[in-house]
């Protein structure tokens, strides 16, 4: 949802008064949706960036990590990149995850359900975190 404040302004012109949407600035651009914005500023806290890919698997999986969680994951992505590891199995809570560690983004998330007689390829590394 973009939401576009010259709309207000011009209420505001046709009104003649300020009334309750004076404190809104019309010069202002919006950069976003909220869900956007909120997304990427608790990535930034983490150091982590999750992909669609990863973001939809964490939807539809029904996983939801809290920031102790996700530091986890930073750590054991650190500690990859220490190692010269490019591609990481990160193992936590019974939860896995595939992670580009040159770009610090998570790939795709798998549950403990989705665990069993899985075949991890592409990677060259695992961190139990």
């Amino acid at each position: 949802m973009i939401v576009n404040n010259n709309y207000y302004a011009n209420i505001r012109r046709i009104n003649g008064s300020p009334g309750a949407t004076s404190n809104i600035k019309s010069d202002r651009k919006a950069e976003g949706s909220f869900e956007e914005i909120l997304k990427s500023k608790v990535n930034e806290n983490c150091g982590l960036k999750f992909s669609k890919h990863a973001e939809m698997r964490l939807q539809v999986r029904n996983i939801n990590l809290t920031d102790a969680q996700k530091e986890k994951i930073s750590k054991a992505v650190q500690k990859a990149e220490e190692k010269g590891v490019k591609d990481s199995l990160v193992l936590m809570d019974d939860i896995a995850f595939v992670v580009n560690i040159r770009n610090r983004t998570v790939i795709t998330a798998l549950n403990s359900n989705e665990l069993k007689e899985n075949v991890f390829t592409n990677i060259d590394g695992a961190v139990f975190a």
